[in-house]
């Protein structure tokens, strides 16, 4: 029997440059709310999104590119110079369908952009509302896999750890896993599920979101596929697989 591709999980993008994830599927998650946003928008019709790292980048591609909106947050607030935020409620299928979303956020778009440039085959982006849709693609391709968490300003946060062990759950005997943050996030999550919607009121990134009123917001964001596609990162946008 063929060895079994492995699987690390990454906490923090500081952590990023120790591994190498060349030829290997990277999955960026940034639960609150970049890969929730991401996931909704692309299951309500979205057409692409355009993630970017930097806001007059951001502004201009929205400028250049039709029937396109452009979005963002920093610091959980919408940019000022952007149409639109961060929350997945705003991507009805009535408001987004058809049309392209170009989006910036502090944490998300930067570590998508990060993988890319060290050398990833795949880059696909998950959270819990597309949870189904990232586990079944993963089985299929047989490859290694490395699931990178956003985190916050480069600080580990309980949410994508969380979102990581519900992968790790789910897709764990396909794979080789020599990782004890691979093993906690299982754990963290595997003692949480039942109670992750009170889990996640201990987060730091809910005291810091929840005082704009973003409470339904991250609740949505730890529900699972809710929004069950999954978007891959193909000539510059994310897409429908």
């Amino acid at each position: 029997m063929a060895d079994k591709p492995f699987l690390y999980t990454i906490i923090s993008p500081r952590l990023l440059d120790i591994y190498d994830v060349s030829n290997s599927i990277v999955v960026v998650i940034d639960v609150f709310r970049a890969t929730s946003t991401i996931a909704t928008a692309l299951y309500n019709g979205a057409n692409k999104i355009i993630p970017v790292d930097a806001v007059d980048t951001c502004i201009a591609i929205g400028k250049s590119t039709p029937n396109s909106v452009t979005a963002g947050e920093r610091d959980g607030k919408v940019i000022e110079g952007l149409q639109h935020g961060n929350s997945p409620a705003e991507y009805s299928r009535n408001f987004i369908e058809g049309k392209t979303l170009v989006l910036t956020t502090t944490n998300g778009t930067k570590l998508l952009h990060m993988a890319l440039n060290n050398g990833a085959a795949t880059v696909i982006t998950g959270s819990f509302p597309n949870l189904s849709a990232v586990c079944n693609y993963l089985i299929q391709q047989n490859k290694n896999i490395f699931l990178a968490c956003s985190a916050w300003k480069d600080r580990v946060n309980i949410e994508d750890t969380l979102f990581a062990g519900a992968v790790i759950k789910e897709i764990k005997k396909h794979f080789t896993i020599h990782c004890d943050t691979s093993i906690m996030a299982e754990e963290m999550y595997n003692t949480h599920e039942n109670d992750k919607y009170n889990f996640i009121r201990k987060t730091t990134h809910w005291h810091r979101l929840a005082q704009y009123g973003l409470e339904k917001d991250l609740e949505y964001c730890v529900t699972k596929n809710v929004a069950n596609v999954l978007p891959i990162y193909q000539n510059g946008a994310l897409i429908t697989h």
